[in-house]
């Protein structure tokens, strides 16, 4: 089991940088489009149509991607004070609960944004020429990520392997 999860976990670990690396590409998009539309609006007096929402549909990917990457690298919020008051067992435990809590979350955004895409699919959007479904296609991509990535962790602490790059790690070493 050890070395399937090890596997397991560079496989995700590709995954996750190609998340990265595609959210960071989103990222530099975006402010070349909005940079353009500034320089295009005041200094050409003309406009970019397209520019706004396009710029809308690339922050929404780098945001669930970006935040489906943090969880696997365990960047997510969380109280952790409790966590200086109880056993090391009791604190892999708390974090089994919150990873479980933050698939339940992820899969929410899949579920949800599912629905959300099929109502906007017969929506074309005038700027762009697609359908409306883009817009949600991001919810759905970010929370079957962070679904994975959350359940990584809990099988990753099943079998007794570091889950994060801070906290959880410290306490098992």
């Amino acid at each position: 089991m050890h070395s399937a999860m090890l596997r397991l976990a560079g496989g995700l670990g590709l995954v996750a940088q190609g998340a990265l690396w595609l959210a960071g590409g989103g990222l530099v998009a975006m402010t070349v489009i909005i940079g353009g539309q500034v320089f295009y609006r005041y200094v050409l007096n003309d406009s970019i149509v397209w520019s706004e929402p396009a710029a809308v549909i690339l922050m929404g990917w780098f945001i669930f991607l970006g935040a489906a990457v943090g969880i696997r690298e365990g960047y997510h919020l969380s109280f952790d004070v409790l966590l200086y008051l109880v056993s090391e067992r009791v604190k892999l435990a708390l974090y089994t609960v919150s990873d479980l809590v933050v698939a339940g979350f992820g899969a929410g955004m899949v579920w949800f944004g599912w629905d959300l895409m099929a109502s906007a699919s017969g929506v074309k959007l005038p700027s762009l020429g697609v359908s409306g479904a883009v817009d949600f296609m991001p919810l759905v991509a970010g929370g079957v990520l962070m679904v994975l990535f959350s359940l990584e962790r809990v099988a990753r602490r099943a079998a007794g392997l570091p889950t994060a790059r801070f906290g959880e790690t410290e306490a098992e070493g």
